[in-house]
């Protein structure tokens, strides 16, 4: 359990974060990684104790575990580009330590999964798929205690195409998108939901690289490679196990339309899955908005609006996107790629 914090002032509380006993744990034990405080009582202020990669002794190790074990240990905000990327390899301690706001969860969650699904992409194997969904299952606990959280995640859009980055949009779209879909949020059906959106377009990480960099028309051949990849990421997640019904729809189904226009079926409407509806509109939205070698990048509401606008997309899911952007549903946007900062 972390620690309750003490009756500090404000000022304090909100320049500085107390640390967790978890948080403590997984700091190197004889050099922290961070200047850490400690809390006076009898004259209400915060002291310095040591700084930044200095060396403890083992008697100040000791000390620090009980200062923290009596919520009288903190770290500057300022350290917070360390702190979070500290937490970003420990995903699991946002759900512990309260006193991160939840901009700062938010923030550390998408840099997580940026690194994970970075990390399988690179090399789509059982080893690296575990990491990646047990960090998908810590912000999906996260946003199930508050549906209202997912809010937070739509605000953060990227607007410069990498696979990674191209997959957080479409979780994060489309996790809101199915969320005023659904009369009642359960929490397995938001797991396997968020896992399909993830990992939807995986087989593009088979696709050879000058193929998807290639400015201008691609060659038949070439066309014919990326035609491919719908039923490439359906064979990777059987390769790695995880084939359940949602995330095999949604792998294969996302380029299909429903006027029949799409592949690699050419499936009509009828015949697209509800999972496969929706990631085909996050899917197209997220390719609209952002910079890529081929293809105009639109702001947000202008790319809900022309989606909405086309009815080879499912309106259900194209009407309440251009909805929220032209209502500024999110508020301000942010865009992370000109604020991201991925752990080596």
């Amino acid at each position: 359990m972390a620690a309750q914090k003490r009756d500090v002032p404000q000022n304090i509380n909100e320049e500085y974060y107390q640390i967790s006993s978890e948080i403590l744990s997984s700091f190197p034990k004889y050099r922290p990684p961070v200047d850490l405080f400690s809390f006076r009582e009898d004259i209400c202020v915060l002291a310095p104790y040591c700084r930044k990669g200095d060396r403890l002794s083992n008697a100040q190790v000791e000390e620090v575990a009980q200062l923290c074990a009596d919520g009288s240990l903190f770290v500057s905000r300022s350290d917070h580009p360390i702190y979070s990327r500290h937490i970003v390899k420990q995903l699991d301690l946002v759900l512990q330590d309260r006193n991160l706001k939840e901009a700062e969860i938010v923030d550390i969650c998408i840099r997580a999964l940026v690194m994970r699904y970075s990390e399988f992409y690179a090399q789509p194997v059982k080893l690296l798929f575990d990491p990646l969904y047990r960090d998908l299952m810590v912000v999906t606990e996260y946003i199930f205690e508050d549906k209202h959280r997912i809010a937070g995640f739509v605000r953060r859009l990227f607007r410069v195409h990498e696979p990674a980055r191209h997959a957080l949009n479409c979780l994060n779209v489309g996790l809101w998108l199915w969320m005023q879909s659904v009369s009642e949020m359960r929490r397995k059906d938001l797991d396997k939901v968020a896992l399909a959106l993830l990992l939807h377009d995986i087989g593009m990480s088979k696709v050879p690289a000058f193929v998807v960099n290639k400015k201008g028309p691609l060659k038949q051949e070439e066309r014919d490679k990326v035609v491919q990849h719908p039923i490439l990421g359906v064979k990777i997640m059987q390769k790695v196990d995880i084939s359940f019904e949602e995330l095999i729809r949604a792998c294969f189904e996302h380029h299909e339309r429903l006027d029949s226009s799409g592949y690699p079926q050419h499936e009509p409407g009828s015949r697209i899955s509800r999972i496969g509806r929706l990631t085909a509109v996050v899917d197209s939205f997220s390719a609209m908005i952002m910079d890529k070698p081929y293809g105009e990048k639109h702001e947000p509401a202008e790319a809900a609006r022309e989606l909405a606008q086309d009815n080879r997309y499912e309106p259900d899911f194209t009407k309440p996107l251009m909805a929220a952007f032209a209502a500024q549903t999110f508020g301000q946007l942010i865009d992370m790629d000109g604020n991201l900062e991925v752990p080596e």
